[in-house]
């Protein structure tokens, strides 16, 4: 683990760092996901590394003892979550966290321009990063599929839930940066806690443990950089307010999905996201992805 070397995600920056850090962060996602396929929401190294996941499939050596129990409650749980084991727990949240992000890409990507249309860096950066965003999506798929679960169906969620993802991205920005960050932070954090039950509940299959966290190695790191590239679009108003949205947002995104109340500790996350400066993350994730300078000690 790194030692102290970061500032809060929450540290103060001038309007001249974050243009300087828009700059750095657009070399950066140049390298890091290749380029940009936009009819197939793809990028050209985040394709490679899923087909290579894909090549070398792993797979659970006892396989579920009720996958239909997955399938009775991945769209909407029916039944009492204290009757569901810990593993199809562990597979409703996946799923449902997943679906939640793509929708959400989805509205965004239909209202943000294309590259051919961006007239500036910061619409350049939001529309790679929503490409980045729907490989997730595919590598959240790999882990059911890791799992044994071959017929996961990526459904829309209520009409009003939908009508909510759809209108977000058309407010202006100064309204939609704030939560938007606090977002991506909730992203971090709730991936943080997904690698400790991956070792709680994949005790006896370590395989399926390690492909796993191997799959969500992939996400975290972009994450880890779209936290300070959301960062990057909040003046210091902005920041003190994303500061006070933390538990709110938190607490009434993961009421939306019940399987995680019962698996982790909101509370501690709610924490952990207030606390966030980048330090707990593994010197081998930082290698890969992106921090604001202001963040750096």
């Amino acid at each position: 683990m790194t030692k102290t070397k970061y500032r809060s995600v929450f540290a103060p920056a001038s309007s001249q760092q974050r243009s300087e850090n828009f700059r750095d962060y657009w070399l950066f996602t140049q390298q890091h996901g290749g380029d940009l396929f936009e009819a197939e929401q793809d990028l050209s190294k985040k394709r490679a590394t899923l087909e290579g996941f894909q090549s070398n499939p792993v797979r659970l050596n006892q396989p579920l003892a009720n996958p239909q129990a997955f399938y009775r409650n991945y769209i909407e749980l029916v039944d009492d979550p204290k009757s569901l084991d810990r593993m199809t727990l562990l597979l409703g949240a996946l799923y449902k966290f997943a679906r939640h992000e793509w929708v959400g890409i989805k509205a965004a990507w239909d209202v943000a321009p294309d590259m051919a249309n961006c007239t500036t860096l910061e619409d350049k950066i939001s529309r790679v990063h929503l490409a980045e965003e729907f490989c997730h999506v595919r590598l959240f798929d790999e882990m059911l599929k890791t799992c044994g679960l071959d017929h996961v169906a990526w459904v829309p969620l209520t009409p009003f839930k939908e009508k909510v993802y759809e209108q977000f991205p058309k407010l202006p920005g100064f309204v939609i940066d704030t939560p938007a960050f606090v977002t991506e932070l909730m992203g971090v954090t709730f991936y943080c806690h997904l690698y400790q039950l991956f070792d709680e509940i994949l005790v006896d299959e370590p395989a399926v443990r390690d492909r796993l966290k191997a799959l969500l190695d992939e996400i975290t790191i972009d994450e880890i950089a779209h936290v300070g590239q959301r960062r990057n679009f909040i003046g210091p108003v902005g920041i003190r307010i994303a500061k006070t949205l933390v538990k709110p947002l938190y607490t009434l995104f993961f009421k939306d999905i019940p399987e995680i109340g019962e698996l982790m500790d909101v509370n501690k996350m709610i924490q952990d996201g207030l606390a966030f400066d980048f330090n707990q993350i593994p010197d081998y994730m930082i290698a890969r992805s992106w921090i604001p300078s202001y963040c750096k000690i």
